[in-house]
């Protein structure tokens, strides 16, 4: 089967067919309790080789549109699902290959985990005397309640620890905090 330029990027059992992709949408959304940030979901689901990025961003359109989806917040570009989407996702969730869901799933999962981290920590990294410095922050609203700031090599390890730090920053305070009160 041919596929056209829309299908770029898409691995050999991922989805190619509109329908199956707002399927996939929906079954994401309706088993993550939390608002989805549409773009990263699209890129995400591309970078997985599960689905063009463009394809999921007029699924997530036309989601809207038919009121499977809401828009939860157009800063954020966060959608949750409605109940009329729920009941798709239950319905057709076996047309669907189990891998593909849960490849999208998992890798949808990884990524609000992310966004919420990013939202709840600041991160700088600064020069200072000619020594670089990472600074990681947990945040209450606008806040710090908790910083750590690191000496670190140069900005290619700060770059790291910043990358380690937005995949779970709670297990990485919550361990600082262990270690100061045992």
């Amino acid at each position: 089967m041919e596929h056209d330029a829309a299908s770029a990027g898409v691995s050999p059992g991922g989805l190619f067919n509109s329908a199956e992709i707002k399927i996939l949408v929906c079954y994401i959304l309706s088993n993550i309790e939390d608002a989805v940030p549409g773009q990263m979901l699209a890129n995400v689901l591309h970078y997985e080789g599960i689905a063009n990025c463009f394809e999921v961003n007029e699924a997530i359109a036309s989601l809207v549109k038919s009121g499977h989806l809401t828009v939860a917040d157009l800063n954020d570009d966060t959608y949750l699902i409605t109940q009329s989407g729920r009941d798709v996702a239950e319905t057709l969730k076996t047309s669907l290959p189990f891998t593909v869901k849960e490849k999208g799933y998992l890798a949808a999962l990884k990524m609000v985990s992310r966004f919420k981290n990013a939202k709840d920590t600041e991160i700088n990294i600064s020069k200072e005397n000619d020594k670089t410095y990472i600074t990681c922050s947990a945040l209450d609203g606008k806040q710090a309640f908790m910083s750590v700031k690191l000496l670190v090599a140069d900005e290619g390890q700060a770059v790291c620890i910043k990358e380690r730090f937005l995949n779970d920053s709670s297990a990485i305070f919550s361990g600082i905090i262990d270690l100061l009160t045992k």
